[in-house]
């Protein structure tokens, strides 16, 4: 986001609520998202499967790790509001990123807000089971239902050269389909760029971000990069609120689904298991 602000990138990858966020503060400056690819929103907050904490209410008094600035973290106090908690009563621990799971499983905090899919395979590299060792609130599931990471680009790109993102989107898009389709296929390309992947983890990374967080029911209808306008208008207002924002931007400030490719090439299938 602070890249493409600066004029240093045309394009990238980014979170819609950091979009809604800058289109209220900077108007007309704010990178425009152009195709929607994490359209259920990873965020979740996860405790050990042996905690005390069964539901929302339960995290009053208790201690929450969390990465300084964390979105996740942001959203939390309209959850709670959502679900009657007193959010001023959770004890926040700021942690660094990749201390977060370990805080957890060592016992130093009692709960962690986090991207669902980085902390599952995180716990996996951990030894861990995700499933059995721990219990998962997903933001979505308490009544905060808000969109994600997709694919953004800058004001100048936006306005002086709409085919070049048009391109850009029809080409990210071939590439999803096709390493959805097949997954290991996109592993060993990718394991040519960065040698060092280890794709026994990465490979099921990517299966459970595939699965949880980019085919849902609105994709399957919608094909994936579109976004729902009466979700996105709420989840704007959601961010308004969280954020304390003195305004809440139009949709069309904020995404624009006129470079998707048509609906029929935006059909997203995994092989069948």
């Amino acid at each position: 986001m602070t890249r493409i602000l600066s004029g240093a990138y045309d394009a990238g990858f980014g979170d819609m609520n950091a979009v809604i966020q800058n289109a209220a503060q900077r108007p007309g400056e704010q990178p425009v998202m152009v195709y929607m690819i994490y359209n259920r929103s990873p965020f979740a907050l996860i405790v050990k499967a042996s905690s005390s904490i069964r539901t929302l209410k339960d995290l009053e008094g208790k201690s929450l790790g969390v990465p300084a600035g964390s979105a996740t973290h942001r959203m939390l106090t309209p959850l709670a509001r959502r679900n009657g908690v007193n959010d001023a009563a959770i004890k926040v621990v700021n942690v660094a990123p990749n201390l977060v799971e370990q805080m957890l499983t060592q016992g130093d905090v009692d709960v962690i807000a986090a991207f669902a899919a980085t902390t599952y395979m995180n716990l996996v590299a951990q030894r861990q089971d995700p499933e059995k060792d721990f219990r998962w609130f997903f933001y979505d599931e308490y009544g905060l239902d808000l969109y994600s990471n997709g694919v953004m680009v800058s004001q100048k790109l936006y306005k002086e050269k709409p085919e070049a993102v048009r391109g850009l989107v029809r080409a990210i898009n071939k590439a999803l389909i096709e390493v959805a389709a097949d997954p290991s296929a996109g592993m060993a390309v990718l394991q040519k760029v960065e040698p060092l992947l280890r794709p026994e983890i990465e490979q099921p990374r990517l299966l459970y971000f595939l699965e949880k967080q980019m085919i849902t029911p609105e994709t399957k209808a919608l094909g994936i990069g579109d976004i729902d306008d009466k979700r996105m208008t709420n989840a704007i207002a959601t961010v308004a609120d969280a954020y304390g924002l003195a305004r809440k931007p139009g949709l069309s400030e904020v995404f624009d689904r006129s470079f998707l490719p048509p609906r029929a090439e935006r059909e997203l299938k995994m092989p069948a298991k």
